[in-house]
């Protein structure tokens, strides 16, 4: 499994969990690659994983929040 997959398949299980609630912002994309060990790239790859996954919603110059069941409709 590619790594990019690994740490979306993390945070799917976070949101999943209740941990990461609908409306509550990602950290941003360096943040989320020092968090989780990886490149930026591969930072970029996770939240576009989520966002095909409809988990997640990327809002220009705002930043990357947890969907809202609305939002994933």
């Amino acid at each position: 499994m590619y790594v990019y997959a690994r740490v979306a398949d993390h945070i799917a299980a976070r949101i999943a969990a209740g941990e990461l609630v609908p409306g509550s912002r990602l950290p941003g994309e360096r943040d989320l690659a020092a968090e989780y060990g990886v490149a930026l790239g591969t930072a970029r790859r996770v939240i576009e994983e989520l966002r095909d996954r409809g988990l997640v919603v990327t809002l220009p110059a705002k930043g990357t929040y947890v969907a809202r069941p609305e939002d994933a409709a």
